[in-house]
């Protein structure tokens, strides 16, 4: 389960946390009054030491009924003044640390929960950064503040798009982001820069404006797309993102797409790109995912385990909130809720970040210690024995007959990511690093994909193609690749297939809420 669930909940239960009984027009405007005044007696050091609170009590947010903490809803209260406002950002970039794996998610959260500013707090913020190309951190220099800065931008460009978003992608700020592009800057502040310019890129005023600089120049995104491949593994997501920026957003003529150009001839098993949820980005070659949306995005493999023991594992590029494991079809991605897969009674996963395995949206602790970038997870799904086994480095953390609590023929591998994670699926195309000491089959010895199968097309080229096929009158109204199959109970509404139809709580057409659907015989 996603950590971005609890901002929603902040909100409906913030004026019941704050005011905490039920009060009459005049007492609620003398509490209003308060809450205005009170933030003024907040030292910065307090306000530091809130952000650092809420990071170490949103690493314990694992249920969705729990109550936020404290914290957000007193950083809150700040923010509803400028000054404030200003005032916690700046603190967010100088404190959050680099090392923890939580601290990118909780900027993003912290932002995104705030009241949204108006255009002259974000340049007074702006200038209050000092943003300039002569602002550059080196390798080996403290890279807190740039990277933090890069996190601040990106949220703030998404969440002030439009008109808003291009007044304060000043000149300043893309000399700021595009000078972080360059060989001899920390690859850690390069990466948070490429994914800053990607989100003001949203606005389309902005990815004019981010093109014509970048070819100014000297497109630093093919110099760094043309890095040789590198065990560091910051190198590995600054390439990947590169590569993933020049495919989907700013395109250089000439320039082949990545899906033109990757081997992908002994890969038979891959990351389904026609089963994802909607912000996941998913490497050329099909086996590597990763999430720099505010959402919990979600993935499956495109051929399911139907009998005997399966086992695959999967290189963590990124320390932070994954849920690795395993998924039936009817497991549904509810990105913008923060559930994945773990979230419901069909998929079973693994969280290393917090120590948790997850099953019907509710978790369990286990052992094995946090993972950490560079570690390898495996998971084994022994059918006849009905039992499944995760396993960090090799060793076991869990074991459990979960996901076999409900009847099916048809497993897949999959995982769900919390922002700015990133992993590397091997489904034994690659030799496999900690295999279990049992015979197991692999997924790419038992799968087969078709040529087109194999493409992993840029998504403006995937929409380009859909609005280009003819679809037959019997598709899916949702998916327009199946045929529609299926009739929604009660309300009688047709004309989905029954893969879609598992994924949906309430009709389309009339909103009533689904108590089962019946499969047309036809």
């Amino acid at each position: 389960m996603g950590i971005c669930h609890c901002k929603n909940k902040g909100r409906n239960s913030r004026r019941r946390e704050l005011d905490g009984a039920s009060h009459n027009a005049a007492e609620d405007r003398r509490d209003t009054a308060l809450e205005q005044d009170w933030w003024k007696s907040v030292s910065p050091k307090d306000v530091e030491m809130l952000i650092l609170d809420s990071l170490k009590a949103i690493r314990s947010l694992v249920e969705n009924d729990q109550e936020p903490p404290q914290e957000l809803f007193k950083l809150h209260n700040i923010a509803d003044q400028d000054d404030g406002w200003i005032q916690i950002v700046d603190s967010m970039v100088r404190v959050v640390p680099v090392e923890d794996p939580l601290g990118p998610a909780v900027i993003t959260l912290l932002l995104d929960d705030c009241p949204l500013p108006n255009k002259n707090a974000v340049l007074r913020l702006s200038s209050k950064f000092n943003l300039s190309s002569k602002n550059r951190v080196s390798r080996g220099m403290d890279n807190r503040k740039p990277r933090n800065i890069c996190i601040a931008l990106g949220v703030l460009a998404e969440k002030l798009s439009g008109p808003s978003s291009v007044a304060i992608l000043t000149s300043a700020t893309l000399d700021f982001l595009i000078g972080n592009l360059e060989d001899e800057i920390d690859p850690v502040v390069t990466l948070f820069s490429l994914i800053a310019l990607e989100k003001f890129a949203q606005t389309s005023e902005n990815k004019v404006t981010i093109k014509r600089r970048l070819a100014e120049a000297g497109d630093p995104l093919l110099r760094l797309e043309a890095r040789p491949p590198s065990s560091d593994l910051i190198e590995s997501q600054v390439k990947f993102c590169a590569t993933w920026a020049l495919d989907n957003l700013f395109l250089v003529e000439g320039r082949k797409f990545s899906y033109e150009t990757v081997d992908v001839l002994n890969i038979n098993a891959m990351l389904n790109t026609k089963d994802v949820s909607e912000y996941l980005k998913i490497s050329p070659d099909g086996l590597e995912a990763r999430c720099d949306a505010y959402s919990f995005e979600s993935v499956r493999c495109t051929f399911p385990a139907t009998e005997g023991v399966w086992f695959y594992e999967v290189l963590l590029l990124t320390p932070g909130v994954m849920q690795i494991g395993w998924a039936l079809k009817h497991s549904k991605f509810l990105n913008h809720e923060g559930y994945g897969i773990g979230d419901d009674e069909y998929s079973v996963a693994y969280d290393g970040c917090r120590e948790l395995v997850w099953f019907a949206a509710r978790s369990q602790e286990v052992g094995g210690g946090r993972w950490k970038a560079g570690d390898i997870v495996g998971t084994l799904l022994d059918i006849p024995a009905k039992v499944l086994h995760f396993y960090l480095n090799g060793v076991q953390v869990f074991s459990s007959d979960l996901l076999f609590t409900v009847s099916a023929n048809k497993y897949f591998a999959g995982a769900s990511f919390m922002s700015f994670q990133q992993c590397r699926f091997n489904f034994g195309s690659d030799p496999f690093r900690f295999p279990p000491d049992t015979e197991f089959k692999s997924f790419n010895d038992y799968a087969s994909l078709s040529p087109q199968e194999r493409i992993v097309l840029p998504r403006h080229l995937e929409m380009e193609a859909l609005r280009n096929m003819s679809i037959r009158e019997d598709s899916c109204a949702i998916c327009f690749d199946s045929q529609a199959e299926t009739t929604l109970i009660p309300c009688g509404h047709s004309g989905f297939c029954q893969t879609c139809t598992a994924q949906l709580f309430e009709c389309p057409m009339c909103r009533a809420k689904i108590d089962r659907f019946t499969v047309d015989p036809t």
